[in-house]
């Protein structure tokens, strides 16, 4: 988040990093200079503006509505207001138009939903969408530092002491992302099949999903198949995704032209490729979305919602 206020320029008149206790007194470097972390009372106490939270469920339950109270406007980056009927869920690009001056907690998305309904929202708008059906193939970085580390230990031939999951990472793909729920599918899934209908105001969508944790650092992979109630035409799709702002087109099978997670990797585009009719029934569309889940996925679409906040005054 402090790299993507850097890069585009964000207007920020003091910085307040906080961490918990073990943590204060650290320094931060942003901007040329040095900050000080403080805890997070210190941190509403000072009263700011803007208070961008990644943190975790619980701390944003607990403390999103004591700044919000405050004053501050909360850009929350855990899954804790993302449902919540009375919080937006926000991918600019998509329904900025629903954020208002008097929001004070903004739930940002889901690093996969993000980069899925870039794709998804400006072709159903043309076609209108009736199914998807998403397999995902997702960075070990999207469960954070103690699965990188995991992996790291295990490509040096030894076991981690601390591991992140219930089996070997590296040479593996776990089924597995986030907590099974009562329904067999995975948090993680769950989120994938709620969050774009919110999103894109598509509460009846049908939605289903298969998430996957790969040995990759960096990038999250999506494997889709959209069908939708109208026909398409191909050449017609590619130039509707071109035009989607934040959507790149990266396509050419014959050139071994297809999105990886190397090509994501800090950028904050979402790449599209592999974009194909599915021959097994009408109407029905098939692609591979990539993007960098720590960029597009979480902290670019962080600042862009800030940006859009502050652009009218509502900060």
């Amino acid at each position: 988040m402090l790299k993507v206020l850097e890069e585009q320029g964000f207007p920020v008149t003091e910085l307040i990093p906080v961490a918990s206790e073990r943590s204060k007194g650290k320094k931060v470097d942003f901007n040329g200079s040095e900050f000080e972390v403080v805890t997070i009372n210190e941190a509403l106490m000072q009263e700011p503006e803007l208070a961008l939270f990644s943190a975790g469920g619980n701390i944003s339950k607990e403390w999103a509505p004591r700044f919000a109270e405050k004053g501050s406007v909360v850009i929350d980056n855990s899954s804790a207001w993302r449902m919540d009927p009375d919080k937006p869920l926000v991918v600019p690009e998509i329904n900025a138009n629903v954020l208002g001056p008097e929001d004070k907690i903004i739930a940002n998305p889901n690093c996969s939903t993000i980069q899925l309904v870039m794709v998804l929202y400006p072709l159903h708008k043309k076609y209108n969408l009736k199914r998807v059906v998403i397999s995902t193939y997702q960075s070990i970085t999207g469960t954070g530092k103690q699965a990188v580390d995991q992996m790291e230990a295990e490509r040096k031939g030894g076991i981690s002491n601390d591991p992140a999951y219930p089996h070997a990472i590296d040479l593996n793909c776990l089924p597995h992302c986030d907590v099974f729920e009562e329904n067999a599918y995975t948090k993680e899934e769950m989120k994938l099949i709620n969050e774009p209908k919110k999103i894109m105001g598509l509460p009846d969508i049908k939605i289903t999903a298969t998430a996957v944790r790969v040995p990759v650092v960096g990038g999250h992979s999506e494997a889709v198949n959209l069908e939708f109630e109208n026909n398409f035409d191909i050449n017609e799709v590619r130039e509707i995704l071109n035009s989607m702002p934040g959507v790149v087109v990266f396509d050419d099978p014959g050139a071994n032209k297809y999105p990886m997670p190397l090509t994501s990797q800090n950028r904050d585009e979402v790449f599209v490729g592999r974009i194909r009719r599915d021959e097994s029934q009408l109407n029905t569309l098939n692609c591979w979305i990539v993007a960098d889940n720590l960029r597009k996925g979480a902290a670019t679409n962080a600042i862009q919602i800030a940006k859009y906040l502050n652009d009218r005054d509502w900060l």
